[in-house]
């Protein structure tokens, strides 16, 4: 019997990451980020972090590689938050 654990892993990791992307896209694409929760942001991002560190100490790709993109996704959104904040556009 094939194992699924690895393979649930990878398709939940890969559907929670690239929840991302069409925040990610769109803030981009329209240059203000004003309706995004920073609390909501550095939240998920210090969370993704701490699932990070756990991942890498039980040595679970699926959970290291997800968070590592997810965590590059959100502080992405932080950084354009901050920046469109200073030149007025949020």
């Amino acid at each position: 019997m094939i194992a699924l654990t690895p393979y649930i892993g990878l398709v939940a990791g890969f559907l929670t990451s690239a929840a991302a992307i069409p925040q990610v896209i769109k803030t981009y694409r329209t240059k203000h980020a004003r309706d995004l929760s920073m609390w909501q942001l550095v939240m998920l991002d210090v969370g993704m972090l701490l699932w990070l560190i756990y991942g890498w100490q039980i040595g679970d790709r699926p959970l290291i590689w997800a968070n590592t993109f997810s965590i590059a996704c959100y502080t992405g959104l932080i950084a354009m938050k901050l920046s469109y904040a200073r030149r007025g556009r949020d």
